[in-house]
C-alpha cells in the first residue's frame, strides 16, 4: 500500500513537471511572438517615417546639400562599426544565456566601449581632416561624430534587454527616436537651410535614445554603470567578438563606402543624386527584413529534426519574397520617372536612371535575406563571413573601376552587380545544406517573372494616359491576376503569406 502511494505520488510530481514544462514553453514562445511582432511593427513604422523625412528634405534643401548631409552621416557609420565591434551581438547572446551574470558582462562591455568610442571620435576627426572636403562638411562630421558614440552606446543598452527577451522598450524607443528626428527636422528645415542645425534634429533623438535605454537598464534589470570590470570577462568578450566584427566591418564597408568614395572621387552633387535612389532602395528591406525574423528559428529547429521541412520551408521563403519583389522591380522601374520628377522635382532628375539600375538588383537583395538567415541558422556563419568579405572586396574594385568613368550610375552598377554576386555564392553554400528543389524554384520563379513583365508592359502603355499614382495599385492587380492565372499562387500560399508576418507564433 506504502509503495503503491510513493508510485502515484511519483506520477503527479512528474505529471505536474510536465505540465509546469509546457506552460513555460508555451509562455515563452508567446514571449518571443510577442517580441517578434513588436519588434517587426517598429521597424516597419521606422523605415516608412524615415523615408517620407528623408523624402522631404531631398526636396526641400537641394541635391548639393543632401550629398553633404548623407555623406557625413554614412562617413561616421563605417566608423562605428569600430566602437562596437560586435559586442552587441555578443552581450545578446551571453546574456540571454547567463542572466546572472548581466552585471559583470554590462561592466566589462563599457571597459572596452568607453576608450574605443574615444579613438574612434578622434579617428573620424583625423580622417575628415587629411581628406579633401570642405569645412562645412568636416563641421557636419563632427556633429555626426557624436551621434555615432550615442548610438553605439545605446546599442550596446538595448543588447542587454533584448538578452532578457524584453524588445518591447527596445521598439517604443525606435519609434519615438524617428518621431523626434522628423519632427525636429521639419521644424528646422522650414526654418533654416544650415544642415549644421538640420543635423541637431539627429543628435537630439541620439541623445533621446541614450537617456532612454540608459535609464531602462538600470531601472528594469537594476544595474549599476560604475562597477569594476572582471579582465576575465573582458578577454572572453573580446575573443568571441572577432567573427561578429569582421561581418559588422564587411557589411559596413559594402554597404557606405560607395558613398565616401564617389564624394571623395566626383563630389557632393554626385552623392546626393546617388543617395536618393539607395535610400527609396534601402527602406525597402524592411520587408524580407520582417519576413526572415520568423524564420531564423525556424531553420535552426528543422536543420536539427527535419532536412526535408528545412528544404520545403527554405524554397517557399525564397518563392513569397520573389512574389514580392518582383513587382516591386519592374514597377519602379516603369514609374521611375514619374515618381522622381512629381515626388522629388526635376532637379533630381539624373536620379532616374541609379534608380533604375539599383532596383533592377532588388529581387536578389530580397533573396539574400533567407539565403542568409539559412547560412547562420545552420552552422555556416563562418561562411557566411567570409562570403561578405569577399563581396566587399569585389564591391570596393568595382567602385574604383567604374565611378571615376561613370560617376553616380557607375556606384549603382557596382552595388547591383555586388548584390547579384553575393545571391550566387550564398545559394552554392544553401545547396550543400539543404536538398531543395530547382526544378520547383525555376518553374516558379519564370513565372513570377513573366507576370511581372506582362505588368511593366501595361504600365509603360498606360502610363502617357493614366496618372502613376493610380497606376501603382492598378498594377499590383494586373500582376497578382496573371500570376494567379499561370499558377504562380493559390488559396494555401495566401495564408501562409499572411501568416509569416502576421501570425508568427504559429
Amino acid at each position: 500500500m506504502r509503495s503503491c502511494r510513493i508510485k502515484n505520488l511519483k506520477s503527479y510530481i512528474t505529471l505536474r513537471s510536465l505540465r509546469a514544462g509546457a506552460y513555460m514553453m508555451f509562455y515563452q514562445q508567446e514571449k518571443i511572438a510577442k517580441n517578434t511582432s513588436y519588434f517587426t511593427l517598429a521597424l516597419i513604422v521606422q523605415k516608412l517615417i524615415s523615408f517620407v523625412y528623408f523624402s522631404y528634405i531631398a526636396v526641400q534643401i537641394g541635391v548639393a546639400n543632401l550629398g553633404q548631409y548623407t555623406f557625413a552621416l554614412f562617413f561616421t557609420t563605417i566608423l562605428a562599426v569600430i566602437i562596437d565591434i560586435g559586442i552587441a551581438s555578443v552581450l545578446v547572446r551571453e546574456v540571454s544565456k547567463y542572466r546572472e551574470n548581466s552585471q559583470k558582462y554590462l561592466s566589462a562591455a563599457l571597459a572596452i566601449k568607453i576608450p574605443l568610442a574615444i579613438l574612434t571620435y578622434l579617428l573620424a576627426v583625423i580622417l575628415i581632416k587629411l581628406l579633401d572636403n570642405p569645412e562645412l562638411v568636416r563641421q557636419l562630421v563632427y556633429l555626426t561624430g557624436i551621434i555615432m558614440v550615442l548610438d553605439s552606446f545605446t546599442l550596446t543598452f538595448y543588447a542587454f534587454l533584448r538578452g532578457h527577451q524584453n524588445l518591447k522598450y527596445e521598439s517604443i524607443g525606435t519609434i519615438i527616436f524617428q518621431l523626434i528626428v522628423a519632427g525636429t527636422g521639419v521644424v528646422i528645415v522650414n526654418l533654416t537651410r544650415d544642415l549644421r542645425i538640420l543635423m541637431l534634429a539627429i543628435l537630439a533623438a541620439s541623445f533621446f535614445n541614450f537617456i532612454y535605454s540608459l535609464a531602462l537598464v538600470k531601472t528594469k534589470l537594476k544595474l549599476k554603470f560604475f562597477c569594476r570590470a572582471d579582465k576575465t570577462i573582458v578577454k572572453t568578450i573580446l575573443v568571441i567578438t572577432i567573427p561578429f566584427a569582421l561581418a559588422a566591418i564587411f557589411t559596413r564597408v559594402y554597404g557606405y563606402l560607395d558613398t565616401v568614395l564617389l564624394n571623395q572621387m566626383i563630389n557632393e552633387t554626385a552623392v546626393g543624386y546617388y543617395s536618393l535612389p539607395y535610400k527609396i532602395v534601402f527602406s525597402l528591406q524592411f520587408i524580407p527584413m520582417a519576413f526572415v525574423a520568423s524564420l531564423y528559428p525556424a531553420f535552426a529547429s528543422y536543420f536539427v529534426n527535419s532536412k526535408e521541412l528545412l528544404g520545403k520551408t527554405f524554397a517557399k521563403a525564397m518563392v513569397y519574397l520573389g512574389m514580392i519583389a518582383v513587382p516591386i522591380t519592374f514597377g519602379a522601374i516603369a514609374l521611375a520617372r514619374p515618381l522622381i520628377l512629381k515626388v522629388y522635382t526635376a532637379e533630381y532628375l539624373p536620379s532616374i536612371l541609379p534608380l533604375q539600375i539599383l532596383v533592377i538588383s532588388l529581387f536578389f537583395l530580397f533573396l539574400n535575406f533567407p539565403l542568409g538567415s539559412l547560412l547562420n541558422a545552420c552552422d555556416r556563419q563562418r561562411r557566411n563571413t567570409i562570403h561578405i568579405g569577399v563581396v566587399m572586396v569585389i564591391n570596393i574594385i568595382l567602385n574604383v573601376i567604374l565611378i571615376p568613368r561613370y560617376s553616380y550610375i557607375g556606384a549603382a552598377i557596382a552595388s547591383s552587380l555586388s548584390t547579384f554576386i553575393m545571391f550566387l555564392l550564398q545559394l552554392y553554400v544553401a545547396r550543400q545544406i539543404t536538398p531543395f528543389s530547382g526544378k520547383f524554384l525555376i518553374g516558379k520563379f519564370l513565372r513570377i517573372v513573366f507576370s511581372g513583365a506582362m505588368m511593366y508592359g501595361v504600365l509603360i502603355y498606360l502610363l502617357p494616359v493614366v496618372n502613376f499614382l493610380i497606376l501603382v495599385p492598378l498594377g499590383a492587380v494586373i500582376y497578382l491576376g496573371i500570376l494567379y492565372i499561370l499558377k504562380g499562387f493559390n488559396r494555401d500560399d495566401c495564408l501562409l503569406l499572411w501568416r509569416s508576418f502576421v501570425k508568427k507564433e504559429s
